[in-house]
């Protein structure tokens, strides 16, 4: 095993789409003016104290929320160098890829040659929906419809996806993964959608409900990544939610289950209560899921304060060789028209007992450079990305 590192784990928390303010380019992708977390905290007062005391207020003038004079952290914003604003680019460039074409999304619905041919292939009495939309609200609108007629319910979002959504009396769990996987395999070339998801549900017509039988099926990434490189020099990949099918799983050495910020949270302490070493790898999607593609401003600002409020647990549960770092994949601000994600720099924020406080970590030119960093933790080195490891190494 790689001896020799600064700490002994990285525990890499991604907050879903908390973006911290519009990138240069967010004009060419429509996103001008937008900033998730500065709107938030400009709709009221919303506590977030101990993400205030790491640094989160430094990194640039927030309303509401005061830079501090000695924060226990270090401090900074990475940019998106990949040519996308989706959850898969966004993870994909923490790990050292860097993507040059954008995974392609679908705001009109899929094109008849691709539907057409799920139809026939699948062998379905035909599709239901095929436009962008919430999980939930289309399977209130069209669920009854696909109860009587047996067409499973097809939509997207402003991720590049693909879902298929099926009550599982209707169309069983199995046959609608079988469902999936065949779509996974026409979805190839210029529409090589990033993942094809399974999203089974319940109930009946007004009380329809999603189950947690959701399965993705994801592109797999290149090997050159950070996930990979860890566990092929004998670490530990704990991955927490819905990170591991982000990657295909390659790489990962644990995956543990979770559907929402809480459960992200409690298996993210549950894992640092384990005798590991290497990544904890966690995503807290309701930021994205629950509040920025369904436009709810105050529901964003609760959950952000609630995160903050298990923040303490998360400190308890680390070793003095542990450190954390905080970012986000992309943005979603729940103010700006639409509901698609926006083009915005990622916060950053690292803390450990023993890692430097109060270091401006600046502007990062990519989300690579947490990969770089961790990678450069145990001795390796990826092919995209800065490390900046040795600004936040104590001298202690």
């Amino acid at each position: 095993m790689n001896q020799g590192s600064a700490f002994d784990r990285m525990i890499l928390i991604v907050l879903d789409s908390v973006g911290i303010g519009e990138m240069p380019d967010a004009a060419a992708w429509g996103d001008a003016g937008s900033d998730t977390l500065g709107h938030i905290l400009a709709s009221r007062e919303v506590r977030l104290p101990n993400l205030q005391s790491y640094g989160l207020g430094n990194i640039r003038p927030l309303e509401n929320l005061p830079a501090i004079e000695n924060p226990r952290g270090s401090y900074g914003r990475c940019a998106l160098k990949s040519n996308g604003k989706d959850t898969t680019t966004g993870h994909w460039e923490m790990a050292g890829i860097i993507l040059e074409r954008a995974f392609p999304t679908y705001p009109q619905g899929f094109p008849p040659e691709i539907i057409n041919r799920f139809i026939k292939e699948t062998n379905v009495p035909g599709i239901l929906g095929n436009v962008p939309a919430s999980g939930t609200e289309i399977i209130k609108e069209l669920g009854e419809e696909h109860v009587l007629t047996g067409k499973p319910i097809v939509y997207t979002s402003g991720d590049s996806v693909f879902q298929i959504a099926a009550h599982e009396e209707v169309i069983s769990v199995s046959r609608l993964y079988e469902i999936c996987e065949t779509a996974r395999r026409i979805l190839s070339g210029k529409d090589e959608v990033g993942r094809v998801i399974a999203r089974p549900f319940l109930g009946s017509p007004g009380e329809f409900r999603r189950t947690e039988n959701r399965h993705d099926y994801a592109v797999p990434p290149p090997r050159e990544n950070l996930l990979v490189a860890l566990s092929e020099a004998g670490l530990d990949v704990v991955c927490i939610g819905k990170v591991a099918s982000i990657y295909d799983s390659a790489g990962v050495t644990l995956d543990m289950t979770a559907k929402n910020n809480d459960q992200s949270i409690d298996q993210t302490i549950n894992a640092l209560k384990q005798d590991t070493r290497g990544l904890i790898f966690s995503n807290l999607v309701d930021f994205d899921m629950l509040y920025g593609h369904r436009r709810d401003t105050e529901g964003y600002a609760r959950a952000l304060e609630h995160f903050d409020s298990r923040l303490p647990e998360i400190e308890a549960a680390m070793g003095e060789r542990d450190v954390f770092i905080i970012t986000a994949d992309h943005g979603n601000d729940p103010t700006f028209p639409g509901t698609d994600h926006t083009r915005e720099y990622s916060p950053l924020i690292v803390y450990g007992e023993n890692a430097r406080a109060g270091v401006d970590l600046r502007i990062r030119s990519s989300l690579a450079d947490i990969g770089q960093t961790i990678a450069d933790n145990f001795r390796l080195k990826l092919t995209a990305g800065e490390s900046f490891l040795r600004a936040v190494t104590s001298d202690k």
